[in-house]
């Protein structure tokens, strides 16, 4: 499913095709060539993509001023994209019901927030998925093994696939790959090894052909002590997934 398409295309090994119609009557065709510069040397055959900042657009100080407003003054002391306490790491492990969640955010700020103000607060760091960027992920999806690996959570699961189907008509990502992986429902979350070693393990992969891209820095440890291949994509610096592949 997804937006009208004009174009069709598909990788081989690290190289995307787009097949253009020539401007007769003929059947023939030509290829224009993209590149995807940074691992062209690599033999990978499988990709495990992080959804926040890679996939989906998000912005953490989005939720932490969303906070700040409310009341809960030093919310940016607990909670950052590198380090959070307990009970969001507990939420994103599915340690913790969402009802549990919102109780500990009162607990920690000491004030009596409504269920909706903790969930418009939490949700407010994510933004959009461009729909560009799904219909690359959906076409490597047909060359390569691609599974999603995401530090995610069940308040902000419904919301973000709610989006989803506003803007491409699919229910949830596993549309786009061959299995997903979310922290919540697997109980693990990066950069912790074991994340990475049940993907491997669930699905036979090869370490020295497996790709890893996120956005974080600290999540890509456990997957470079497996031997899988990482690369950060650098959000600061104006990296986008959908910039790592060139036309030649």
């Amino acid at each position: 499913m997804g937006p009208k398409k004009t174009t069709k295309g598909f990788l081989i090994g690290l190289q995307y095709y787009i097949f253009v119609p020539e401007i007769s009557t003929a059947d023939n065709v030509f290829m224009q060539k993209i590149t995807f510069l940074p691992y062209r040397h690599l033999n990978i055959k499988n990709i495990i993509f992080d959804l926040g900042g890679v996939i989906l657009n998000i912005d953490y100080h989005l939720t932490i001023d969303a906070f700040k407003k409310l009341g809960f003054e030093n919310f940016d002391e607990i909670f950052t994209q590198a380090k959070q306490m307990g009970i969001f790491d507990q939420l994103d492990k599915g340690l913790v019901t969402p009802d549990k969640f919102r109780d500990g955010v009162r607990e920690l700020s000491g004030k009596p927030f409504t269920n909706q103000q903790i969930d418009e607060a939490w949700n407010a760091m994510l933004l959009n998925f461009p729909v560009h960027r799904l219909e690359l992920i959906e076409k490597i999806h047909t060359q390569y093994r691609t599974f999603l690996l995401s530090n995610t959570n069940q308040i902000h699961y419904e919301v973000y696939n709610n989006d989803l189907y506003n803007v491409y008509g699919v229910r949830d990502l596993s549309h786009f790959f061959e299995k997903v992986y979310y922290s919540h429902q697997i109980h693990m979350r990066k950069p912790d090894r074991e994340a990475f070693q049940i993907i491997l393990d669930e699905n036979n992969l090869n370490a020295e052909e497996t790709l890893f891209i996120d956005d974080t820095e600290q999540h890509i440890v456990g997957a470079k002590v497996l031997g899988i291949n990482t690369y950060h994509l650098n959000l600061k610096e104006g990296e986008a997934i959908e910039r790592l592949f060139i036309e030649d």
